[in-house]
Protein backbone atom coordinates (compact mmCIF):
# COMPACT_ATOMS: atom_id res chain seq x y z
CA UNK A 1 0.00 0.00 0.00
CA UNK A 2 1.35 3.38 -1.22
CA UNK A 3 1.01 5.86 2.02
CA UNK A 4 3.04 8.68 0.56
CA UNK A 5 4.40 10.49 -2.59
CA UNK A 6 7.52 11.94 -2.48
CA UNK A 7 8.32 14.42 -5.55
CA UNK A 8 11.26 16.08 -6.96
CA UNK A 9 11.05 19.46 -7.69
CA UNK A 10 12.29 20.97 -10.54
CA UNK A 11 11.55 19.82 -13.87
CA UNK A 12 8.71 17.32 -12.04
CA UNK A 13 6.26 19.53 -10.17
CA UNK A 14 6.92 22.42 -12.88
CA UNK A 15 8.50 22.96 -16.07
CA UNK A 16 11.74 24.50 -15.52
CA UNK A 17 13.06 24.05 -18.60
CA UNK A 18 9.96 26.42 -19.64
CA UNK A 19 10.70 28.68 -16.99
CA UNK A 20 14.55 29.13 -18.10
CA UNK A 21 13.26 30.18 -21.79
CA UNK A 22 11.04 32.39 -20.27
CA UNK A 23 14.01 33.55 -18.35
CA UNK A 24 16.28 34.28 -21.66
CA UNK A 25 13.60 35.78 -23.45
CA UNK A 26 12.90 38.44 -20.55
CA UNK A 27 16.96 38.77 -20.30
CA UNK A 28 17.22 39.40 -23.89
CA UNK A 29 14.54 42.18 -24.27
CA UNK A 30 16.05 44.01 -20.95
CA UNK A 31 19.40 43.89 -22.59
CA UNK A 32 19.18 43.44 -25.76
CA UNK A 33 20.73 46.79 -26.43
CA UNK A 34 24.24 44.92 -24.96
CA UNK A 35 24.08 42.34 -27.09
CA UNK A 36 26.41 43.33 -29.95
CA UNK A 37 23.63 42.55 -32.64
CA UNK A 38 22.62 38.68 -31.26
CA UNK A 39 19.04 38.13 -32.06
CA UNK A 40 16.71 36.59 -29.81
CA UNK A 41 16.65 33.11 -30.59
CA UNK A 42 19.90 32.81 -30.68
CA UNK A 43 20.28 34.24 -27.12
CA UNK A 44 17.41 32.03 -25.80
CA UNK A 45 19.15 28.57 -27.86
CA UNK A 46 22.95 29.09 -26.22
CA UNK A 47 21.38 29.66 -22.74
CA UNK A 48 19.13 26.73 -22.40
CA UNK A 49 22.04 24.60 -23.89
CA UNK A 50 24.51 26.17 -21.67
CA UNK A 51 22.18 25.58 -18.76
CA UNK A 52 21.51 21.99 -19.52
CA UNK A 53 18.41 21.22 -17.84
CA UNK A 54 19.51 22.97 -14.72
CA UNK A 55 22.53 20.61 -14.10
CA UNK A 56 25.30 23.53 -15.34
CA UNK A 57 26.90 25.49 -12.35
CA UNK A 58 24.50 28.25 -12.12
CA UNK A 59 27.88 30.26 -10.81
CA UNK A 60 29.64 30.06 -14.22
CA UNK A 61 26.42 29.84 -16.15
CA UNK A 62 26.38 33.47 -17.15
CA UNK A 63 30.65 33.78 -17.95
CA UNK A 64 29.84 30.86 -19.89
CA UNK A 65 27.44 32.92 -22.18
CA UNK A 66 29.03 35.82 -22.78
CA UNK A 67 31.73 33.99 -23.68
CA UNK A 68 30.25 31.80 -25.47
CA UNK A 69 28.20 34.71 -27.62
CA UNK A 70 30.86 37.25 -27.55
CA UNK A 71 29.74 39.72 -24.70
CA UNK A 72 31.29 41.99 -22.54
CA UNK A 73 32.79 39.89 -19.37
CA UNK A 74 30.83 42.62 -16.87
CA UNK A 75 27.80 41.77 -18.64
CA UNK A 76 27.35 38.30 -17.24
CA UNK A 77 27.66 39.80 -13.52
CA UNK A 78 24.25 41.83 -14.27
CA UNK A 79 22.61 38.78 -16.29
CA UNK A 80 22.95 37.03 -12.70
CA UNK A 81 22.08 39.68 -10.95
CA UNK A 82 18.28 39.98 -12.40
CA UNK A 83 17.91 36.56 -12.95
CA UNK A 84 16.26 35.67 -9.16
CA UNK A 85 13.91 38.15 -10.56
CA UNK A 86 13.01 37.06 -13.78
CA UNK A 87 12.89 33.09 -12.43
CA UNK A 88 10.13 34.15 -9.76
CA UNK A 89 7.96 35.65 -12.50
CA UNK A 90 7.91 33.02 -14.63
CA UNK A 91 8.30 30.08 -11.98
CA UNK A 92 4.38 29.13 -11.96
CA UNK A 93 2.41 25.81 -10.91
CA UNK A 94 0.92 23.77 -13.37
CA UNK A 95 -2.65 23.05 -13.20
CA UNK A 96 -2.49 19.20 -13.27
CA UNK A 97 0.35 19.63 -10.35
CA UNK A 98 -2.07 21.49 -8.36
CA UNK A 99 -4.96 19.01 -9.41
CA UNK A 100 -2.89 15.62 -8.07
CA UNK A 101 -1.45 17.54 -5.21
CA UNK A 102 -4.70 18.54 -4.10
CA UNK A 103 -6.58 14.59 -5.07
CA UNK A 104 -3.48 13.19 -3.09
CA UNK A 105 -4.14 15.29 0.06
CA UNK A 106 -7.99 14.68 -0.24
CA UNK A 107 -7.50 10.75 0.07
CA UNK A 108 -5.16 11.12 2.84
CA UNK A 109 -1.89 10.79 1.25
CA UNK A 110 1.51 11.73 2.57
CA UNK A 111 3.92 14.46 0.73
CA UNK A 112 7.16 15.43 0.45
CA UNK A 113 10.05 17.29 -2.16
CA UNK A 114 13.54 15.21 -1.78
CA UNK A 115 15.60 18.07 -3.99
CA UNK A 116 18.89 18.45 -4.92
CA UNK A 117 20.13 22.16 -4.43
CA UNK A 118 21.45 25.38 -2.00
CA UNK A 119 18.40 25.38 0.45
CA UNK A 120 17.71 28.98 0.35
CA UNK A 121 17.44 28.68 -3.47
CA UNK A 122 14.71 25.54 -3.41
CA UNK A 123 13.02 26.80 -0.44
CA UNK A 124 11.98 30.75 -2.26
CA UNK A 125 11.03 28.19 -5.09
CA UNK A 126 8.63 26.27 -3.33
CA UNK A 127 7.53 29.85 -1.92
CA UNK A 128 7.33 31.11 -5.60
CA UNK A 129 5.13 28.26 -6.17
CA UNK A 130 2.91 28.63 -3.29
CA UNK A 131 4.18 25.26 -1.83
CA UNK A 132 6.14 26.18 0.85
CA UNK A 133 3.87 24.97 3.38
CA UNK A 134 2.13 22.23 1.61
CA UNK A 135 4.12 19.07 2.12
CA UNK A 136 5.07 17.09 5.21
CA UNK A 137 8.28 16.33 4.63
CA UNK A 138 10.52 18.42 2.37
CA UNK A 139 14.61 17.40 2.20
CA UNK A 140 17.26 19.16 0.43
CA UNK A 141 20.87 18.52 -0.39
CA UNK A 142 22.49 21.05 1.05
CA UNK A 143 20.49 21.04 4.46
CA UNK A 144 21.42 17.01 4.54
CA UNK A 145 24.71 17.18 3.36
CA UNK A 146 24.08 14.25 0.79
CA UNK A 147 22.79 14.68 -2.64
CA UNK A 148 20.66 12.06 -4.82
CA UNK A 149 21.03 9.65 -5.90
CA UNK A 150 22.74 8.65 -2.52
CA UNK A 151 19.89 6.23 -1.05
CA UNK A 152 20.52 7.72 2.75
CA UNK A 153 18.78 11.10 1.54
CA UNK A 154 15.69 9.33 0.13
CA UNK A 155 15.55 7.09 3.54
CA UNK A 156 15.89 10.48 5.18
CA UNK A 157 12.31 11.29 3.89
CA UNK A 158 10.72 8.29 4.24
CA UNK A 159 12.04 7.77 7.77
CA UNK A 160 11.11 11.47 8.86
CA UNK A 161 7.37 10.88 7.52
CA UNK A 162 7.23 8.05 9.48
CA UNK A 163 6.81 4.91 6.93
CA UNK A 164 9.14 2.08 5.09
CA UNK A 165 10.29 2.76 2.49
CA UNK A 166 8.05 -0.16 0.48
CA UNK A 167 5.16 2.38 1.34
CA UNK A 168 6.37 5.54 -0.74
CA UNK A 169 6.44 6.64 -4.51
CA UNK A 170 9.03 8.64 -5.60
CA UNK A 171 8.13 10.74 -9.21
CA UNK A 172 11.13 12.21 -10.84
CA UNK A 173 12.55 13.13 -13.73
CA UNK A 174 16.14 12.63 -14.05
CA UNK A 175 16.84 8.24 -14.82
CA UNK A 176 19.47 8.12 -13.05
CA UNK A 177 19.42 11.06 -10.01
CA UNK A 178 15.75 10.50 -9.48
CA UNK A 179 14.81 7.04 -10.01
CA UNK A 180 18.15 4.86 -9.44
CA UNK A 181 18.26 6.47 -6.36
CA UNK A 182 14.78 6.01 -4.73
CA UNK A 183 15.16 2.33 -6.46
CA UNK A 184 18.19 2.14 -4.57
CA UNK A 185 16.42 3.27 -1.18
CA UNK A 186 13.21 0.92 -1.51
CA UNK A 187 11.00 3.18 -2.70
CA UNK A 188 8.59 3.12 -5.69
CA UNK A 189 10.12 4.81 -8.48
CA UNK A 190 8.05 6.19 -11.33
CA UNK A 191 9.76 8.37 -14.28
CA UNK A 192 8.42 11.45 -15.71
CA UNK A 193 9.11 11.11 -18.80
CA UNK A 194 11.48 13.48 -20.64
CA UNK A 195 12.69 13.33 -24.21
CA UNK A 196 16.21 14.03 -23.85
CA UNK A 197 17.28 11.23 -20.85
CA UNK A 198 16.94 7.35 -21.35
CA UNK A 199 15.56 5.07 -19.06
CA UNK A 200 17.84 2.63 -17.90
CA UNK A 201 15.29 0.03 -16.49
CA UNK A 202 12.76 -1.77 -18.20
CA UNK A 203 10.45 -2.09 -14.94
CA UNK A 204 10.07 1.39 -13.93
CA UNK A 205 6.60 3.20 -14.44
CA UNK A 206 6.66 5.61 -16.67
CA UNK A 207 3.97 8.91 -16.81
CA UNK A 208 3.81 11.73 -19.09
CA UNK A 209 2.28 13.90 -16.57
CA UNK A 210 2.15 13.82 -13.07
CA UNK A 211 -1.69 13.29 -12.74
CA UNK A 212 -0.71 9.95 -14.30
CA UNK A 213 -0.02 8.55 -10.98
CA UNK A 214 -3.38 8.85 -8.95
CA UNK A 215 -4.24 5.38 -10.76
CA UNK A 216 -1.42 3.75 -9.55
CA UNK A 217 -2.02 4.88 -6.24
CA UNK A 218 -5.91 3.60 -6.52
Amino acid sequence: MIRAVLFDLDGTLYDRDAVMAAVARDQFAAFEDQLNGIDRDTFVERLLALDDHGYANRGQLYEAAAAALGLRGSIAAELASQFWDCYARACALPDDTSVTLQALRQQGTRLGVVTNGPTAWQSRKLDVLGLSTFFDVVVISESEGLTKPDPRIFARAVERIGIAPGEAMFVGDHPEIDVAGARAAGLIPVWKRMPYWTMPFDDVRVVDRLSEILPLIR
